[in-house]
C-alpha cells in the first residue's frame, strides 16, 4: 500500500515511518522542511507540504497522486510566528479530507490527542476537537487515534522538558500540576497505526491511546531521573507566579520563532491533566500498552541522554548571554567605552575620522548580530557571522595591535571563550 504520512519527520510521524517500512508499505513523507528528512529517512519519497499553505482541496491533488491511504500526524502546540493552529489543525486537514473524498482514498488515519473537544482547556485541544468533528461526518473509512503524553527515546517538547526537569541540580523542579497524566509509548502508537492500515481493520472508530495507570508529574520526572542514572534529589514545585511568568516569556519567544515547551498551552494541559480510556483500544487491537517503566526500559539511557537533559535549559541561557554580550558590546563602545575603543583604533594607526567611522560600524554590527541571534529564523546565520567577525577581530588585532594580547583586561583574549560559546550554541541549535 502506498501511504502518505503528513508531519512525517516529527516525533510520531517518524516512528510511524519506521514501523510502516517494516510492514512493507511504500511510503511518501510530507512536511514543511524535508532536506534533512531525505537524509534521515532515505527509504521514503519526500514531498514539500506546508499545512499553512494547503488549505484548499485542489492544493492536495499532487501530494495525493497515487496514494492509497493517509496518516495525518501534523500538529502544533500554540499560535506563533511559525504556527497557526486554525490552519494547521482545522483548515488544512479539512482540505485534505475533502481531497481524499474526491480522489477516492478511503482510509484516513488521523492522529489527534486525548482531551480534544469543544470544551478543551486550550486552543490546541479545541482545534483538535474541531477537526475530529469534521472527520467523523465524512464519507471516509477513518480512524481517529488520541494519544496521551507520548514517551519516546527521541525527545521533543514535553518529553524534553521532563528530562530537563529530571536532571535538575540541586533539586528537581516541577510546575504546579496535581491532576493525573496518562502516558503512551511511541512504539504502541506506531503499532496502532500499522494495525489501522491492515485490510481487516475496523473503520469509523475513535480510540484513546494511553496506559491504564495514571501518573503524577512528580512520578514522571522521578522516573526519568532514575532512567538517566542520576541520584535522587528533592522535588520542588515552582510557585504558580514563577510558572506563569515563565510561560508568558515563552509565549513571547514564540513570536520570534522559538517553540518552547514551557508555553502557556503546555502548562495548562499538564495542569488540567491528560487522561483517556484505553479499553476500546486494547480490545480492538490486542495491544498491551507499555507502562512508564517498560517504555523507558526499551532504550536504556546513554551518556548522550544525560548531556541532552543537562544542556536543554543551557541552550536558551547561552543564546541569551551571547545576545546580551554582543548588544552591550556595541552600546558600551559608543557610550562609556568609547574613549578606550578609540584609543585602541588609534594605536592601530587609524586617524580620528577613520576610527570614528570604524567604531560606529563595528558597534552597529555587534548590536545587529545580538538581536539577530535571538530570532529563530536568523539565529544560525547570526552565529556564523559572529564567528567570522570574531576571527576578523583576532586577525586584525594580531596584525595591528599585537601588544593587546598581553592586555591584563583581555581585550583580545576574551574573544576566544566567546567563540567557543558560539560554537557550542551552533552544535545544539537543532530542534529535531
Amino acid at each position: 500500500m502506498r501511504v502518505l504520512i503528513t508531519g512525517a519527520y516529527g516525533l510520531i510521524g517518524a516512528a510511524c515511518l519506521e514501523r510502516l517500512r517494516r510492514e512493507g508499505h511504500e511510503l511518501v513523507g510530507a512536511g514543511h522542511s524535508i532536506a534533512d528528512a531525505r537524509l534521515r529517512f532515505p527509504y521514503a519519497r519526500w514531498i514539500a507540504a506546508d499545512f499553512k499553505d494547503l488549505t484548499r482541496p485542489q492544493s492536495w491533488r499532487e501530494p495525493l497522486s497515487g496514494i492509497d491511504a493517509v496518516v495525518n500526524c501534523v500538529g502544533a502546540l500554540q499560535d506563533g510566528v511559525r504556527d497557526n493552529l486554525r490552519r494547521v489543525h482545522v483548515e488544512a486537514p479539512a482540505a485534505l479530507f475533502t481531497a481524499c473524498e474526491r480522489a477516492g482514498i478511503r482510509r484516513v488515519i488521523h492522529v489527534s490527542a486525548v482531551g480534544a473537544g469543544p470544551r478543551g482547556a486550550t486552543a490546541f485541544a479545541r482545534t483538535k476537537g474541531e477537526t475530529e468533528s469534521d472527520l467523523v461526518v465524512r464519507d471516509l473509512d477513518w480512524i481517529i487515534l488520541r494519544p496521551g503524553l507520548v514517551l519516546a527515546h527521541g525527545a521533543y517538547g514535553g518529553t524534553a522538558l521532563l528530562r530537563a526537569a529530571a536532571a535538575g541540580v540541586p533539586f528537581v523542579t516541577l510546575i504546579p500540576a496535581a491532576n493525573p497524566i496518562h502516558v503512551v509509548a511511541i512504539e504502541d502508537v506506531a503499532e496502532t497505526v500499522a494495525w489501522a492500515l491492515r485490510p481487516n481493520a475496523p473503520r469509523r472508530v475513535t480510540l484513546d491511546l494511553v496506559h491504564q495507570e495514571p501518573k503524577t508529574l512528580a512520578a514522571l520526572v522521578t522516573s526519568y531521573r532514575g532512567w538517566l542514572g542520576l541520584r535522587p534529589r528533592p522535588v520542588v514545585t515552582l510557585p504558580r507566579l514563577v510558572t506563569a511568568v515563565s510561560a508568558r516569556v515563552a509565549d513571547a519567544l514564540s513570536w520570534i520563532g522559538w517553540r518552547s515547551p514551557m508555553r502557556t498551552t503546555a502548562i495548562r494541559q499538564l495542569a488540567e491533566g491528560i487522561t483517556g480510556s484505553p479499553a476500546d483500544w486494547i480490545a480492538m487491537t490486542g495491544i498491551t500498552p507499555k507502562s512508564l517503566d517498560d517504555a523507558l526500559a526499551i532504550c536504556p539511557a546513554t551518556v548522550q541522554d544525560r548531556w541532552f537533559a543537562r544542556l536543554y535549559l543551557m541552550k536558551p541561557l547561552a543564546i541569551a548571554v551571547l545576545a546580551a554580550f554582543w548588544i552591550m558590546s556595541g552600546i558600551i563602545a559608543l557610550g562609556p567605552g568609547r574613549d578606550g575603543a578609540m584609543l585602541i583604533l588609534r594605536l592601530a594607526g587609524a586617524s580620528t575620522a577613520t576610527a570614528t567611522v570604524a567604531l560606529a560600524i563595528g558597534a552597529a554590527i555587534a548590536v545587529v548580530l545580538g538581536v539577530a541571534v535571538m530570532v529563530r529564523r536568523t539565529c544560525r546565520a547570526a552565529l556564523i557571522a559572529m564567528l567570522a567577525v570574531s576571527l576578523g577581530y583576532v586577525a586584525a588585532g594580531a596584525i595591528a595591535t599585537p601588544q593587546l594580547f598581553a592586555d591584563p583586561l583581555g581585550s583580545i583574549l576574551k574573544i576566544f571563550p566567546i567563540m567557543v560559546a558560539t560554537l557550542f550554541v551552533l552544535a545544539i541549535l537543532d530542534e529535531r
